[in-house]
């Protein structure tokens, strides 16, 4: 039976899918706000709980010169303003430890970057918080694996965990998707994600260049993905992708998430009769 925890508003389990989703970074408030819009409409049309996402500081682009977000004091600002007009718990990453104390007074979730997954300092500060962590596994590390992560949380006495899959760094710059990483992360008993649009993202190309991004493969992945068991899913949105600052060649636009969902939806209610 896996763990179940509050996240805001939002009750973590198995029986219900939650979805993940805004804008990969922070932009202007009008972005922001669309898409949050859309969100709420989406949440109330399909019942599904939602957890608004969007970083304040991405520090791994690959371009010292590609935008990185407003930075964490106005990032913070603007994820509270949508957290009070909408309702939706909101989570965004971190990369340093010095972050974690201003974080932990605006959000429900601190996310741990994919990369960082194994920082013992970073991963412990985050946890001592008491705050829910969903910690990304690493593009570089087997999945059984990531129980070590996990046992740095719970050192802490921190058992609100979230594991999310976001594919494996395979061949020249690209992502794959294991279903066997499904197997592994559901055995550790806590609720797994499945990051989306992340998986299609080609490492290293611009992201406005739309062969940054293999968005042909979505429909297939995200079926397949939650057939294979998970608890949440996490898909980064955007009112026009094509304009956004980071990810525009992966992330899908708001105004088709209701339609993209409505058959995840489905296979989770089949799924789940078979857990």
């Amino acid at each position: 039976m896996k763990r179940t925890f509050d996240v805001g508003t939002i009750r973590i389990h198995q029986d219900e899918l939650f979805l993940i989703s805004g804008p990969c970074v922070i932009e202007e408030r009008d972005t922001m706000f669309k898409t949050a819009e859309k969100l709420k409409h989406v949440q109330d049309a399909l019942n599904i709980p939602i957890i608004y996402k969007s970083s304040f500081m991405k520090d791994n682009r690959s371009a010292v010169d590609y935008y990185t977000g407003p930075g964490i004091d106005e990032g913070l600002k603007i994820l509270e303003e949508v957290k009070v007009q909408f309702g939706f718990p909101v989570l965004s990453d971190i990369h340093f430890p010095s972050q974690v104390m201003d974080v932990a007074e605006v959000l429900d979730i601190i996310q741990i970057p994919a990369y960082l997954c194994m920082q013992t300092t970073l991963v412990t500060e985050a946890a001592k918080t008491g705050l829910p962590i969903n910690i990304k596994h690493g593009q570089f590390l087997a999945p059984e694996n990531m129980v070590k992560p996990i046992k740095k949380i719970e050192s802490t006495g921190n058992e609100k965990i979230i594991l999310t899959e976001r594919g494996y760094t395979f061949g020249y710059n690209d992502l794959v998707v294991d279903p066997r990483s499904f197997y592994h992360l559901n055995k550790t008993d806590y609720p797994v994600v499945f990051d989306i649009t992340h998986s299609i993202r080609k490492y290293g190309i611009p992201s406005a260049d739309p062969k940054g991004g293999n968005k042909q493969y979505l429909d297939v992945l995200g079926r397949a993905g939650t057939a294979a068991g998970v608890d949440g899913l996490f898909i980064e949105t955007h009112p026009s992708p094509e304009r956004a600052l980071c990810d525009a060649a992966s992330q899908m636009c708001v105004n088709d998430l209701e339609e993209y969902l409505k058959p995840l939806i489905e296979i989770h209610n089949i799924e789940k009769k078979y857990r």
